[in-house]
This record gives C-alpha cells, sequence and structure tokens, in this order.
C-alpha cells in the first residue's frame, strides 16, 4: 500500500523563527536532525505553541509527515482521545486496517489500550518507510494517559527510524501546573525550558507595532518577557500612546488572563499570593516567616502559571496588576488580618508603620502624623516607594492635610519611579483647591517622571508657569528642569539662561539647597560644553551645606564632583565616592540609583573590572526597566560595558536600541554617547567605514556643532584611528590638530592626549614612520598604566604589535600582542582578549603568509581591491565603490589569492591586519 495516499504540500523555503527564538529553534532543529525528540517547558503564554507550530511548518516545507495533538483540560480523562486525534491525521486507507474495536478510544474498562499502542507503533513505522515522522504534542499536561503511553512506546522504538516528537506542556520543577504527570516522548529526549524573550527579543517582536522604544522597555519589564502577556498589554496602545508618560489602562483581555490563571491555584496559594502583593517587598522568606509553611511550593506554582516571577528569593507580579486583582478580591477583615501577619515580621520600622496602619485604617490625626514621620525616615534610608505609599497613608487619615501629602507621595513617587502612584497623586492634587504651591510641586513631579523625555512635557512646564505666577520660590525648582531639558534636547545656550534664572531666584529666596543645585547644574553644563569655569561653580556649591537626601541626588555637588573626577581620570577617588552614594541609595529604585551604578559601571570599565562593569550595568538596566525610566542611559553604559568585557554583538544591538530611544526623546546628550559607543563597537566588528560614519554623525547634533566636547565625549582618537585604517590619513591628521587644540596642556586632559597621542601613532605608522610611531605608542601606554588604564594601555599594546608585525618584527610583535593579552585576561576583557589571540595566531603564520606582509607584488587596482575586501565587504560592494563589475572584482581577487599565498577572505583580513574576520566571544570566527 502507497503511504504516500494522504498528499502533503511542500512549501520552498524556511519559514521564519518566531521574534527572538532564532536560536532556540535552531536547536530543536538540531536534536530532531539527529533523531532525537524535545520537551518544551515554560509557563503559560511563553511561546511553546509558536515553537511547535514553527518546527511543524519548517517539517512541513522538509516534505515529512507531521501529526498534531493538543491536550484539553476537558478531555483528559478521556482515554486515547489524544491518540484519537493522531490517527485522524493518518492515511486513510492505513487506518482503515486495524481492528475497530482498537479504535474506538472508549472508557470501557475493557478497552485494549496495549492494542492501541502497538497499532499506533505500526502505522507510523509504515510512514517512516517513506518520508520521517513528526508528532506534536502541544499542552502535553492534560494529555491522556493511554495516548501519553502510546506516543512514548511509538517514538521510543522507533527514533532509528525517523521518528521523532515534540511535546510542549507547563510543568515547572515536578509541579504540573496543569495537573498531570509530567512525561517525555523518549527517555534521551531533550528538556528545552522556553525562557522568557529578553528586552531585545521583545523588541523586535514589536518592531512592527510603532510603539516607543520606552514603551516596549516597560511591557518587558510588566510582562517578564512572556510574549502572550507583552501583547496583551500592548493591547492597551492601540489607539494611542498615553501622553505625559502616564501609565495605560490594563486591557480587559488582560484581567480575564490573570483572573482565568489565578482561578487554576488552589486557596491556599492564592491566599500566599495575596501576602506577597501587600507587602513592598515580598520575598519567600518573608512569607514563610509571616506564617506561609508553603511559600516555596506555592510561589513555583504561580510562576508555572506566569504570574510572577522569583529570582533570588525577590517575588515580582508580571504583570503588577496581578496585586491588585489579588487585593481588590478580598474583603477589609482579611486584609486586616493580612496586614497584622507582615506587619510583625517586616524587617524595617517603616514596614511596620504601613502594614499597622493598613490593618486599622480608621481616621486619626496621630497615626497620620507617625506616617509622615516613617516617611520622612524612609526617604533619608532612599527608600522612595516606601516614603510615598507612608505619604499616601497619611493623606487618607487625614482630612486637613490631604493635599499636602498627596505632594509629598507624588515627589517621593517619582524619585522612586512610580508612574501609577504620581500620576493618581497628582489629579487628586489638581482636581482639588489646592494652593498654587502644592499645583507647581505635582506638575514637578510629573515633570521629573519624564526622565530625558522633557521634550514632551511642554504642556506641563506651560501649566506650572502660570499655576507658579511670577513666584520666586515656585520659579526656581521650575526653570531648573527647563535648564535640564534644555541641555537634554542639545541647547546648551539656552540651558544655561535657565540655570542662571534658577540661581537668581534661589538667591532671592534664601534657599541653599537650590542654590547648590543650581550651581551644579550650571557647573555641569560648562564640564560638557568643555569650559574650565565648571571648577568654579562647583566650588562654589561645595560650599554651601549639601542638599538632603530627597530622590535628586544626581543634581547635588557631590555627585557632579564625582562625576568630573572620571573625566579628569581620578577613578580612585569617583570609584570611592560613588561606592558611598550607592550605600546611601541602595534602597531606592529610581533615577538616583541608576545614576550612581551607570557611572560605577562606567569607572569599572576605564579601571578594567569588566566583571564589575557589567554587573552595574545590568543592575541599572534592571532599575530603569522596572521603574520605566528613560531606557537610553542604561543601555549606553550596557553597551560600554559589553564592550569591554561582554560581546561586541550584544553591544551594537544596545547602542542601536539605546539610539532609537533617545531619539524619540530628543536627548541629544545620549544620542551622542550612543553614536560613539556604536561606532567603535562597528569598527571592532570590522565594519570600519560604518563605525566612522556613526561618529561624524555627532557632529550633527546639539545645534549642528556636536555638544559634548572632547573632554567628555572621547570619541576624536576614535574617529582618527577609523580614518587612518581607511587610508584617509589627512582628515586623521586635521581630526587630531584640531582636538589638540580644544584640549590644550590642561592636565584633566591627560586622558584625552593618550587617546590622541595612540591615533597620531597609527598616523605615524601609515606614513611610513614606525619608529617614531612604536615609541609613541610605547609612551602612551605607560601613561595609561600610571593612570590606571589598563584596557587603554592593552589597546596601546595592540597596536604596537600590528606594527612590528607590518616591519616583520615577530619578536617585539608576539612580546607585545602576549603583554597586551596577559591585561586582558586579568581584567576578564573578553572581546580584547580574543583579540589579542587574533593576533598572536596572525603571527605563528608560515613565511609563505608572512611574505603577504611586502605588498609590492600587487598592482595599484589590486591593492584597492585588497584593502576593501579586508574591511569585510562584499564582492558587490567592492564593485559599486570602485566602478566595476563583479566578475572582475572575483578575478583580481583569485590574483590576489595566488599571489599572496592565500586562499581565503579570512587570511587576506589577517595578512592586512584588516578585521576582515575576528574571533567572536566563543572562539569561532566571525566573517565580515
Amino acid at each position: 500500500m502507497d503511504v504516500r495516499a494522504a498528499p502533503t504540500v511542500v512549501r520552498k523555503g524556511r519559514p521564519p523563527a518566531p521574534a527572538g527564538r532564532s536560536a532556540l529553534l535552531a536547536t530543536i532543529e538540531a536534536s530532531l536532525a539527529a533523531n532525537g525528540s524535545v520537551v518544551l517547558t515554560g509557563p503559560s503564554g511563553i511561546g511553546k505553541t509558536a515553537l511547535l507550530e514553527a518546527a511543524g511548518a519548517a517539517a512541513d516545507a522538509r516534505g515529512e509527515l507531521v501529526l498534531r495533538a493538543a491536550g484539553t483540560e476537558t478531555e483528559r480523562w478521556v482515554p486515547c482521545s489524544g491518540l484519537a486525534e493522531l490517527l485522524d491525521q493518518l492515511p486513510a486507507p492505513l487506518v482503515g486496517e486495524l481492528p475497530r474495536e482498537r479504535l474506538s478510544g472508549l472508557p470501557e474498562p475493557h478497552a485494549d489500550h496495549v492494542g492501541c499502542r502497538l497499532s499506533l507503533r505500526g502505522l507510523l513505522a509504515r510512514c517512516a518507510e517513506e518520508r520521517p515522522v513528526l508528532v506534536l504534542v502541544d499542552d502535553a499536561q492534560w494529555l491522556d494517559g493511554e495516548s501519553a503511553d502510546a506516543v512514548r512506546y511509538a517514538v521510543g522504538r522507533l527514533a532509528g527510524k525517523g521518528v521523532r516528537a515534540i511535546v510542549a506542556g507547563r510543568w515547572a520543577d515536578g509541579f504540573a501546573a496543569g495537573g498531570g504527570a509530567p512525561w517525555a516522548p523518549a527517555p534521551d529526549a531533550l528538556h528545552l525550558p522556553v525562557p522568557p524573550l529578553t528586552p531585545d527579543e521583545l523588541a523586535e517582536m514589536f518592531d512592527s507595532y510603532g510603539l516607543p522604544v520606552r514603551v516596549v522597555n516597560t511591557l518587558h519589564s510588566d510582562s517578564g518577557g512572556n510574549p502572550y502577556l507583552a501583547l496583551a498589554l500592548g493591547g492597551a496602545f492601540t489607539d494611542r500612546i498615553p501622553r505625559h508618560w502616564r501609565p495605560a489602562p490594563l486591557p480587559q483581555r488582560v484581567q480575564s488572563v490573570i483572573a482565568e490563571r489565578l482561578a487554576r491555584l488552589p486557596a491556599e496559594a492564592r491566599e500566599t499570593l495575596l501576602m506577597a502583593a501587600l507587602a513592598i517587598r515580598p520575598t519567600t522568606d518573608l512569607l514563610c516567616r509571616a506564617g506561609r509553611t508553603g511559600a516555596v511550593r506555592d510561589v513555583r506554582a504561580a510562576a508555572g502559571l506566569g504570574l510572577l516571577i522569583s529570582e533570588g528569593g525577590g517575588i515580582r507580579f508580571t504583570p503588577p496588576a496581578v496585586g491588585t486583582v489579588l487585593a481588590e478580591s478580598a474583603d477589609a477583615r482579611h486584609l486586616a488580618r493580612v496586614h497584622r501577619a507582615l506587619a510583625a515580621v517586616v524587617p524595617d520600622a517603616a514596614g511596620r508603620a504601613r502594614h499597622r496602619a493598613l490593618a486599622d485604617p480608621g481616621p486619626s490625626a496621630e497615626p497620620a502624623h507617625s506616617l509622615v514621620t516613617a516617611a520622612e525616615q524612609a526617604v533619608r534610608q532612599g527608600s522612595h516607594r516606601m516614603a510615598a505609599e507612608l505619604y499616601r497613608l497619611a493623606a487618607d487619615r487625614s482630612p486637613a492635610e490631604r493635599l499636602e501629602w498627596l505632594v509629598a507621595a507624588a515627589e517621593t513617587g517619582a524619585n522612586g519611579g512610580l508612574p501609577d502612584l504620581v500620576h493618581r497623586a497628582a489629579e487628586a492634587v489638581l482636581a482639588a483647591d489646592a494652593t498654587p504651591a502644592q499645583r507647581v510641586r505635582v506638575r514637578l513631579a510629573l515633570l521629573d517622571l519624564s526622565g530625558q523625555g522633557l521634550a514632551e512635557m511642554g504642556e506641563v512646564f506651560a501649566a506650572a508657569l502660570v499655576d507658579a505666577d511670577g513666584d520666586p520660590a515656585l520659579l526656581g525648582p521650575l526653570r531648573l528642569r527647563m535648564a535640564l531639558g534644555a541641555l537634554v534636547n542639545g541647547a546648551p545656550g539656552r540651558a544655561e539662561q535657565e540655570a542662571n534664572g534658577a540661581l537668581a531666584h534661589a538667591r532671592a529666596t534664601g534657599d541653599t539647597a537650590l542654590e547648590a543645585k543650581a550651581l551644579t547644574v550650571r557647573a555641569n553644563i560648562s564640564l560638557i560644553e568643555g569650559r574650565g569655569d565648571y571648577a568654579t561653580d562647583l566650588r562654589r556649591a561645595r560650599r554651601l551645606p549639601e542638599p538632603p537626601l530627597d530622590g535628586q541626588l544626581h543634581m547635588t555637588p557631590r555627585y557632579l564632583a564625582a562625576y568630573c573626577a572620571v573625566f579628569e581620570d581620578r577613578l580612585a577617588e569617583a570609584r570611592e565616592d560613588l561606592l558611598r552614594m550607592l550605600a546611601l541609595v541602595e534602597r531606592g529604585s529610581g533615577e538616583e540609583v541608576v545614576h550612581v551604578l551607570r557611572n560605577l559601571s562606567e569607572i569599572a570599565v576605564h579601571t578594567g573590572r569588566c566583571r564589575e562593569a557589567l554587573d552595574f550595568a545590568d543592575r541599572a538596566m534592571r532599575v530603569t526597566e522596572e521603574a520605566a525610566l528613560s531606557p537610553g542611559p542604561a543601555w549606553y553604559h550596557g553597551a560600554l560595558a559589553e564592550l569591554a568585557g561582554g560581546s561586541l554583538r550584544r553591544a551594537v544591538a544596545l547602542a542601536e536600541r539605546g539610539l532609537r530611544a533617545s531619539e524619540q526623546e530628543d536627548d541629544v546628550i545620549f544620542q551622542s554617547r550612543l553614536l560613539h559607543v556604536l561606532g567603535v563597537a562597528r569598527m571592532r566588528l570590522g565594519d570600519v567605514r560604518a563605525g566612522v560614519e556613526a561618529l561624524w554623525r555627532i557632529d550633527t547634533l546639539g545645534e549642528g556643532r556636536g555638544l559634548l566636547s572632547p573632554l567628555v565625549l572621547r570619541r576624536h582618537g576614535d574617529l582618527a584611528q577609523g580614518l587612518v585604517a581607511l587610508g584617509d590619513t589627512a582628515r586623521a591628521a586635521e581630526v587630531i590638530r584640531t582636538t589638540r587644540i580644544v584640549v590644550g596642556d590642561r592636565a584633566r586632559g591627560i586622558g584625552v592626549t593618550g587617546r590622541l597621542d595612540r591615533a597620531e601613532a597609527c598616523l605615524l605608522a601609515a606614513r611610513g614612520e614606525p619608529d617614531a610611531a612604536v615609541a609613541l605608542l610605547s609612551r602612551t601606554a605607560t601613561l595609561f598604566e600610571r593612570l590606571g588604564q589598563p584596557l587603554e594601555a592593552g589597546h596601546c599594546l595592540l597596536e604596537q604589535a600590528r606594527i612590528e608585525r607590518r616591519r616583520r618584527r615577530a619578536g617585539p610583535a608576539r612580546a607585545a600582542a602576549s603583554e597586551a593579552l596577559e591585561i586582558f585576561l586579568r581584567c576578564e576583557a573578553r572581546p580584547w582578549a580574543e583579540h589579542a589571540r587574533h593576533r598572536l595566531a596572525s603571527l605563528d603564520m608560515g613565511p609563505r603568509e608572512g611574505a603577504a606582509l611586502d605588498r609590492t607584488s600587487l598592482s595599484e587596482g589590486e591593492r584597492r581591491i585588497a584593502l576593501l575586501v579586508g574591511q569585510g565587504i562584499t564582492n558587490q560592494q567592492v564593485a559599486n565603490r570602485l566602478f566595476l563589475s563583479v566578475k572582475t572584482v572575483e578575478a583580481s581577487l583569485t590574483r590576489i589569492y595566488r599571489k599572496l599565498g592565500i586562499r581565503s577572505r579570512t587570511q587576506l583580513g589577517a595578512l592586512l591586519d584588516g578585521p576582515a574576520a575576528l574571533p567572536d566571544e566563543s572562539g569561532a570566527t566571525l566573517p565580515r
């Protein structure tokens, strides 16, 4: 009998993988190609079904027989129901040969289940004689036991004959959320937990939706990377994006999903989750101490349903509205009982005050003031979320002072990155008979909540100016925000005018805290523009009393002093000061925490602490996401850390995403910085021309003249080196000359001078002065060692190795490259270490390859082609650039390879010291 009686349409081309799942799908395909089976696990909505469909579509395209079955909760007790679904898809003539009693699937005690298993095995074996068979089982936790046994029996015995299976189910750590026992289609099946999407992958999924990058970043936080939930939450933005960073309403679809998933949990687990929802910082340990002895099991079950994420014992609901739904489902007595249990175990006084107040909601003036006292203490400790909650509770208990405490809740909520609370409090104040001062203060809170997105807050600024009505006490802090907005948007002149106005208002009212902040902002403007007077304003600010810790540490003199120390190459001092600041704000969750973490990450990069740099950057990105802050700054420092110690390709991805976010918020400061790191990353990956183009783009920003000075954005040395690599030595020399004039001989510009010296050494080598180049590189490496910047010193050594190799001095070249590798390994600078290994490997080439360093055997046209191909561009791009045909380029390459004694573009790139190929972090070779 011809098993192919059931025709299959074979589609051409490979079906696209679900967004962010290419690597996972490749792993699945590799297992199937080796006749292996796969088990996919993960919570609801994580994308198991999408992977099944993608794998099935690929198998269809290959002409395989694909059989699909799905368990259902209502039929999991019906024997052979899944088996019947599979048999229905087999060729009718084959199935017709089976005895009817074996196909009944009826739940009778005497049903021949053994016969059904044997029959399925026989049928699949017949099918596999003609083409491979792939069995897909979705929602496997609900597949009836008899069908699961049949699939397991057939696949386990026919794997070597081309029968494989992919089983997807919702099992977590042995707990089957759907009620069934975990099972695999074969004893050696590959178990693959489907992870949440990363921010990059979720951004890819939302590319076609036109959402702002900052909104997508928030969707990632709220969904925990669960694609189904992220899409459901994204439904709130179908019509329009809420203005002024207002949180979007929770879609009804998401509310239904939450309710349905909570309903699957036992009552005990829901009680545990309710307690977690009522705590400010829930952990499994806290829940256990409060009497929830099964907390670990309950949290695991909820995670299996996609209701929360538990990392390091901490608990975060996905979406956060899960906590709201739980709280709204309980009555007042129930809530009071849970709050009393929590009040007995939370470790801090502010938390105990909060839970006691929530357990006894009756109005009373004295408890309100006690809550305010606890809130003020929480602010001093940097715990802005706790403080905002306490101020809100105080407002509920004190009608006479309600508006004042709501204003305080909005202010601290903005500092803690709590948009829901800030907008609710602000709306309540603006709808009431509030004083002008209260109205201005809540508008300032809304401005602070916008982060780098001040360009979209024109309406709020205008309303605040009307409310201020010429009052200098109100105009001072408002004009300070206007100065920050102008600076971020690339208008330093206007920013300085507004800072001067804020300073005058502060002095007129005797507000020393505001005066110190205004001087700090003015000093920051001078620093960014490269003017030397920033030190004068900073000294004046530091002579004033230090502003209180109110959530704006990043606008204080002590913070700017540490920031300046970074750019003055006093890195040890800056690190020590910032670590002390981190201790002050470590309980926080807002912008000041991110500022400190970002700068600690940058210092770690400069000082060669690459693992520490990645850790600080990851923490900054996580806080940014959870607090719905502007993502561009954190992604810049993430890219910078990846460039030093992580992955060059991830550096590019973070820089590109950050650049999009900063462009959307009109943030010129971080557009410049992100273009710098993007340009360097592209050059190090081999696309020198694209890297140089990114660096040139910076000059078009900031009123068309490039806002950041060479002292702050040290891009000019990198730009000059890129121009030298492209053969444009004249422009490289001009970049170095003009930058030296701007920097001058100021001691605080010594690190910039070192980078320019390294670029000039490359220029000298390109102009035929290798001795002078090596001497300059040696002095520059010593300078960077003295400054405590080992990666920069190692970079100098790599350039020295390259120059020595070009003049056939293998010993000095190998010594320099080996010293560089030792530095990079000590610093855990993975991309740099791979570069150094590549350099050493090129030095170990045989004499035939070494002859390639002498290019005299190449014609002028061949030299141009070799140089372009060595930079990693394609034959078509070479043809376009040199106005040749592709065939001419190919023929020329054949002659070049023959003359140089090589056989590939990779060898050409290595021999010409170009970046045609460079080992990636895994040691593989990346074609350019």
